[in-house]
């Protein structure tokens, strides 16, 4: 069997972790696997490095940027050999150029286009243990690139399908997907299978445990994840997989929180044909991720726009929006808001969620000020203090807890 496993920042934060780490690695081969193991920088590592830089510079170029944290992940790659080769495991680390990652040459964030799988299926023929170094690879011109957030995950994913795997583990600090965050309802359940659907929702709307993009490219590559603590290796996960039937029985998978969102009103703009795309046009030149959209004709052919974008981007919308000031009525803003989530295959199937989500609320005395909704999803937007309290109320309502 060949398995690729992932070790995230926490997993392998010091030297004590990094050789916990060597002995799970360790158990998979004595057991016969063949693995190829992905590592992230220790943790923390990764900002330091950024401070260094920006000791020197505000904004420093960013392709010395990515050469600099890319060595992060090189120092523990080549720390977890040492630990194997040292308990009799042979193995060898190789830097995302020599494990044959081609990607874009969008600094800090390229996405990866090619694996050249050839001397890491070498090594393997060995009998040797491949480590390799996550969140990069190079460009054509053979820069060293970063993948941004979650990169590590996306290297293992992409590796996983380039090797056709037969497993890809992501070992973190929490032992699985949970039905919400156990920290907001301690009541929450751990899920043991979800779609890759589902996953995407959760990742998107604010679960911390796997990024989006990772989801999306197990999805399309049809790449089977097992998310694991590396602090209870022998504690069985969450596999994320494709939808089985078996899912469709369960209306409702897990309740999403996002904290980090804001609430644009622009009231009273000129209604005509192409507005909508003229302002949205200019936020997505300045790649601002836009979400929930609702607009409504007012009288005297003026329109209401209003949407929300993460909390993170609001300056930079308000400087996109500044010349739309002498054109509307005018332009609010409210960044103490929440987005609630409602996530779950089995809503194709069911009819009656939504309506159970807005009742929940209501009796808890929560306004809902905005509402969007796909085939698995229902997502609110409500006043965030009232977030984790909706959180607990929707867990409850669909028995997540049972």
């Amino acid at each position: 069997m060949l398995v690729v496993q992932k070790f995230g920042g926490t997993s392998v934060g010091d030297l004590d972790r990094i050789a916990n780490v060597a002995n799970i690695v360790k158990k998979y081969k004595e057991r016969g696997d063949d693995v190829v193991v992905v590592v992230s920088a220790m943790a923390g590592e990764t900002n330091k490095l950024l401070e260094y830089a920006h000791h020197f510079s505000k904004t420093p170029p960013q392709r010395e940027v990515d050469l600099l944290v890319s060595s992060g992940e090189r120092v523990t790659s080549a720390l977890l050999s040492i630990a194997l080769q040292s308990m009799g495991i042979d193995a060898i680390a190789l830097t995302g150029r020599q494990a044959g990652i081609k990607t874009t040459s969008d600094h800090t964030k390229a996405r990866i286009m090619d694996i050249n799988p050839e001397n890491m299926q070498k090594h393997l023929k060995e009998g040797k243990v491949v480590i390799v170094a996550g969140f990069q690879g190079i460009d054509e011109e053979g820069n060293v690139t970063t993948l941004g957030r979650g990169g590590s995950d996306l290297t293992a994913v992409a590796i996983a399908g380039a090797l056709n795997a037969d497993k890809c583990e992501i070992y973190t600090d929490v032992d699985g997907i949970y039905t919400t965050d156990p920290r907001i309802e301690p009541k929450a359940k751990k899920i043991d299978v979800i779609s890759y659907d589902e996953m995407l929702e959760l990742a998107s709307l604010g679960a911390k445990v796997m990024q989006s993009r990772s989801v999306e490219l197990a999805k399309k590559l049809g790449v089977d994840i097992e998310v694991k603590s590396s602090f209870k290796p022998e504690v069985k996960g969450t596999l994320i997989t494709k939808e089985t039937k078996d899912m469709e029985k369960v209306l409702v998978s897990g309740i999403a929180l996002d904290k980090n969102q804001a609430r644009v009103s622009i009231f009273g703009v000129e209604d005509r044909p192409g507005i909508s795309a003229e302002i949205f046009g200019k936020l997505a030149d300045k790649n601002i991720n836009v979400d929930m959209i609702v607009q409504n004709v007012g009288k005297d052919n003026k329109a209401n726009l209003t949407f929300t974008v993460p909390q993170t981007e609001l300056e930079m919308t308000k400087e996109v929006l500044k010349e739309y000031e002498d054109k509307s009525e005018s332009i609010e803003y409210d960044d103490s808001i929440a987005k609630v989530s409602v996530v779950g295959v089995g809503m194709k199937s069911h009819s009656g969620v939504a309506a159970r989500a807005f009742k929940t609320l209501a009796d808890e005395n929560i306004n809902i000020l905005m509402i969007s909704t796909s085939e698995i999803k229902i997502s609110m937007v409500i006043d965030e203090k009232y977030g984790e309290l909706a959180v607990r109320a929707l867990h409850r309502a669909y028995e997540l807890d049972k």
